[in-house]
């Protein structure tokens, strides 16, 4: 089992910024994906970044350029850095954790952009 939290949501006017953090503990030697969705009123949850265990990073097109996402190993924590940040990103963000066959989800932070 791999336990996942989050933080560092709320509000912010356009153009400001927001770093949110996911902290992974438990059977976290598995993970070889982590990563960020995020799914907004009446929307289906959709992909943000991800990072694998190599390092390699992807990210949605709508994001690229202003979101950056990085992990700290010895921290077992994965980071979204939001830059430039739009009102069409407002949404709740889930933390996303892979190993092997099974996902593992976070319970959300809500992030509001104000225009």
């Amino acid at each position: 089992q791999v336990q996942l939290v989050e933080s560092g949501g709320g509000l912010v006017q356009a153009g400001g910024s927001l770093r949110l953090s996911c902290a992974a503990s438990g059977s976290i030697s598995r993970i070889n994906v982590m990563g960020w969705y995020r799914q907004a009123p009446g929307k289906q949850r959709e992909l943000v970044a991800t990072i694998r265990s190599g390092g390699t990073t992807t990210y949605a097109d709508s994001v690229k350029g202003r979101f950056t996402i990085s992990r700290d190993n010895a921290k077992n924590t994965v980071y979204l850095q939001m830059n430039s940040l739009k009102p069409e990103d407002t949404a709740v963000y889930y933390c996303n954790a892979q190993a092997t066959i099974t996902y593992y989800w976070g319970q959300g932070t809500q992030v509001t952009v104000s225009s």
